[in-house]
């Protein structure tokens, strides 16, 4: 608890560069005069190393290292212009960056663009083709002695101590192309490889103990048939592993956003399928830093949260809410449930040792959520490029109460918010406590929950009921000829209660029209008889047609029985506007259209896309102009019928 036993800062990322926020008191944070703002406009990323030794930024221009225990001095520049992603090896001993991969006609098969700088010199050690977006970080062990990273579809391991150390692999694990790897925390890990199924077979998660990867059976494996992609975590010993799988289409039909399913395996050889109590997608998994459970938050809306075992027994429900992402703080004592994204931003806090909850509070437009490494408080940040208005971030402890509040100015956008770390045991588990801590109030606008009343509906006189038709100068107690009609004019009717027929109502809709003699009763045998002086083909005069539309293609019109031909409603649609909305190929791209909506919010949330999504998304333009076509090929068809008539 010494040097590091001080309140985290914050490194903030915003359309105006970079900065560090040090924390004065629990409620005050300003920015640092001991960091030099890096005010370059284009930061593409900012990380801290593991252990807080280190902070680095990338600004359009280069990569810059800095120390916070030495008052944050740059000790190393990297001429990485392109840097999108940084990442720290586990001890911050290396520093990886990725940049996206390009060819040209002068360089067809490209140039590095994954690289290992050792931090302390800056010095190059390491660079590969790593074409991979989504995925691209190597995996290593919690001594920095192995290094594992996928390339196409082969996991090449790299031992750091031996002779050959970055220059060669020790090994090589093939057969997962499109696959992902994933290395336990410890320092002689276990390796779990997805293999994606192809042909009919299922996808498979096999779980090996390096460095015997050429074993002929894995320590354990799970397979499954219905993932498109796989999410990997284990717990914090390294002794259990989730696997989160995803499709990006159900099948089925009942979800539009595709099926999840939980399976878990353990490096005993056990596996299992987490079995959920409710319908619908998983909204969020998270391991407890204590390493013996974790909780699920999954189905339809309001979802449900429960706490389970290594065994995959349910151990606590956490009731039903508006929620979809789960939080725990670095102890595990504190448990953090959200309702972000479409949901109104509610937020609960719970004892896990108790397993009571402690308080609900609301962060509305939350992007961004992260529990200071002191486990007492938590961060929210509403961010670009997810929410471009009201940036800003929000700093609250875990009682509910808003300690500190800083908004953007307006025409700037925050990025990224970011705790220093710290390395293990600089902290002591924070002791949960009943005793209300004071806070401020939040200087954000909230939401108006009154009912919206629109303008011609305002400042009515009193009396007036704002659901009937005014009109003004009518004198007190007269109401419109309309009736009991709502806006606009329109009737209002329940639900279940059918539309009149139109050919009921006089001219201009005052009213029924005179009322028609009604036709005698016949029997069952005489009905079946076509009538052909009525000219409905056996149709009683009193029964309304399916369609308002007059169809074209009818031989001869309806005649009533007074021998009138009834004037068709100037209200009503012709049938080649019925066409257009009906036309198979145009309801085909709209739900295209649909689909990539709802990838670019994903890829907005900064959530990755495989392959095939983002093949979805450059077809967009494609799909729009075809969109466009038949618009216009269906009004030219609309107009040569009108000309017809």
């Amino acid at each position: 608890m010494a040097q590091n036993s001080k309140l985290p800062a914050l490194a903030l990322r915003s359309s105006t560069g970079v900065e560090v926020w040090s924390a004065t008191s629990a409620k005050n944070y300003l920015a640092d005069s001991s960091f030099a703002r890096d005010e370059t406009k284009n930061c593409r990323a900012v990380a801290f190393s593991p252990e807080g030794r280190y902070l680095a930024w990338a600004n359009g221009t280069k990569v810059q290292i800095a120390s916070p225990n030495d008052r944050w001095k740059i000790i190393a520049t990297l001429p990485r212009p392109k840097a999108f992603y940084l990442k720290f090896s586990p001890k911050g001993t290396y520093l990886m960056t990725w940049e996206i991969f390009v060819t040209s006609p002068s360089n067809p098969e490209g140039s590095p663009n994954l690289y290992f700088y050792k931090v302390a010199t800056g010095e190059e050690v390491f660079s590969c083709v790593q074409k991979r977006q989504i995925e691209w970080e190597p995996h290593w062990s919690s001594d920095e002695s192995i290094v594992a990273l996928m390339i196409g579809g082969e996991v090449l391991f790299y031992e750091l101590q031996s002779s050959t150390g970055l220059s060669k692999p020790a090994k090589r694990l093939g057969g997962g192309r499109n696959g992902a790897v994933s290395l336990s925390p410890g320092n002689s890990p276990h390796i779990g490889f997805y293999v994606p199924g192809v042909k009919g077979a299922p996808s498979m998660c096999k779980l090996y103990k390096y460095p015997n990867i050429e074993a002929p059976q894995p320590i354990a494996q799970k397979s499954f048939f219905q993932a498109d992609r796989v999410e990997m975590m284990w717990n914090s010993k390294g002794t259990g592993l989730l696997l989160l799988t995803t499709t990006e289409v159900d099948n089925t039909g009942v979800s539009y956003y595709g099926k999840s399913a939980l399976h878990f395996i353990n490096i005993k050889g056990d596996s299992f399928s987490v079995q959920l109590k409710a319908e619908g997608p998983i909204h969020s998994v998270a391991w407890s830093p204590r390493a013996t459970e974790f909780c699920v938050i999954y189905g339809y809306m309001p979802a449900k949260a429960t706490l389970f075992n290594v065994k995959c027994d349910q151990i606590f429900d956490f009731g039903t809410g508006p929620r979809n992402a789960v939080y725990f703080n670095p102890f595990g004592n504190l448990v953090l449930f959200g309702g972000f994204g479409n949901l109104r931003g509610q937020i609960e806090v719970w004892d896990m040792d108790s397993k009571k909850q402690i308080t609900t509070s609301s962060a509305p437009d939350t992007t961004q959520l992260e529990w200071s490494p002191t486990g007492d408080i938590y961060v929210t940040a509403t961010c670009a490029p997810r929410l471009r208005i009201g940036n800003g971030f929000k700093v609250w402890h875990y009682s509910g109460a808003l300690l500190h509040e800083t908004l953007w100015p307006e025409k700037q956008e925050l990025w990224e918010v970011a705790w220093q770390t710290f390395p293990p045991d600089s902290h002591k588990q924070p002791v949960v406590s009943e005793e209300k801590v004071e806070g401020i109030q939040s200087s954000t606008p909230q939401a108006s929950k009154q009912k919206y009343v629109p303008p011609s509906l305002r400042n009515l006189p009193p009396g007036v009921d704002p659901d009937e038709k005014y009109i003004p100068g009518l004198p007190p107690g007269y109401k419109s000829s309309g009736g009991n009609k709502g806006q606009g004019g329109r009737e209002k009717r329940s639900g279940n209660q059918r539309r009149p027929n139109r050919k009921s109502e006089g001219k201009d809709g005052e009213g029924p029209a005179k009322e028609k003699p009604q036709r005698p009763k016949t029997s069952a045998a005489e009905q079946r008889t076509p009538n052909k002086q009525n000219g409905s083909n056996g149709r009683p005069h009193n029964k309304a047609r399916p369609k308002t539309a007059v169809d074209e293609n009818q031989a001869s019109p309806i005649v009533e029985g007074n021998g009138t031909t009834p004037i068709k409603p100037q209200s009503e649609k012709p049938h080649n506007e019925n066409k257009v909305e009906k036309d198979p190929r145009m309801l085909k791209i709209h739900k295209k259209l649909r689909e990539i909506r709802a990838l670019k919010e994903k890829l907005e949330k900064g959530e990755k896309l495989d392959g095939n999504q983002k093949q979805k998304l450059e077809s967009e333009q494609q799909l729009a102009q075809e969109l466009s076509a038949l618009k216009i090929a269906h009004k030219a068809e609309k107009q040569n019928a009108k000309k017809n008539q």
